[in-house]
């Protein structure tokens, strides 16, 4: 048996918005939209995506998966993504070598810092 992991989900209130966002962030593409999905990949046939779908529940916790972006230049990409509209947050972290940001909705993902030589 073979897996191919194609996505990951994010419920979203507003996927479109959301989904722009993340493309944005990522120099992705989109590859579906509607009014209650929207989905980006890194190309049109490269695997896996992020799907945004409709939930119009509110996030109501720390997030229980969230992703992980490892740059070359930490400070300049966390930079980068403040100005795109990430917040930082604090969920209990502490003094770390990564930074936790926070997307438009809520969700949290990290910047790490340098690999380990």
């Amino acid at each position: 048996m073979t897996l191919e992991w194609e996505q990951v989900i994010v419920h979203s209130a507003d996927p479109v918005a959301l989904g722009r966002w993340w493309a944005e962030a990522l120099g992705w593409v989109v590859v579906y939209s509607s009014d209650d999905e929207f989905e980006i990949r890194p190309e049109p046939d490269r695997l896996p995506g992020l799907d945004f779908v409709r939930l119009d529940e509110p996030k109501k916790a720390k997030s229980r998966l969230h992703l992980d972006f490892r740059p070359d230049d930490r400070d300049a990409e966390v930079a980068r993504l403040v100005a795109h509209g990430a917040q930082r947050v604090d969920i209990g972290q502490g003094d770390q070598s990564w930074v936790v940001l926070a997307d438009p909705e809520g969700n949290e993902f990290c910047v790490l810092g340098p690999r380990s030589q």
